[in-house]
């Protein structure tokens, strides 16, 4: 079984636009919902990523929401921890194709590393 893992100079997970996740509000609490809509960019990439370098900056400080684990996976959509790979695998494989494309430099490195 694969394990998930993320990828540097990625980043498809940044793109914040609420209208690609319609369903926040079932997931995040109030006061995270908030948050998240104050990190969206008018292009909806999020304000902390550096897109040159495709990194986070605040990545020690981020929100729950933008960590991988099985606490917050379970807590946010009912994933039990022994799920989380499989989830956050297909979750990863979704960004980063709409973002980059499913023949992307992106997905290929990602799928190697999940190997």
């Amino acid at each position: 079984m694969a394990t998930w893992q993320c990828i540097s100079d990625c980043g498809a997970c940044c793109y914040l636009d609420p209208s690609d996740r319609p369903d926040l509000e079932d997931y995040l609490t109030p006061a995270e919902l908030q948050q998240y809509l104050s990190m969206v960019g008018l292009d909806g990439w999020c304000i902390n990523l550096d897109r040159l370098n495709r990194k986070c900056g605040i990545y020690e400080q981020r929100p729950r929401f933008c960590r991988v684990n099985p606490d917050t996976f379970y807590d946010m959509f009912g994933i039990e921890p022994e799920e989380m790979d499989e989830f956050a695998i297909a979750c990863c494989e979704e960004h980063i194709e709409s973002m980059y494309g499913d023949r992307s430099l992106e997905l290929l490195r990602f799928e190697q590393a999940i190997k």
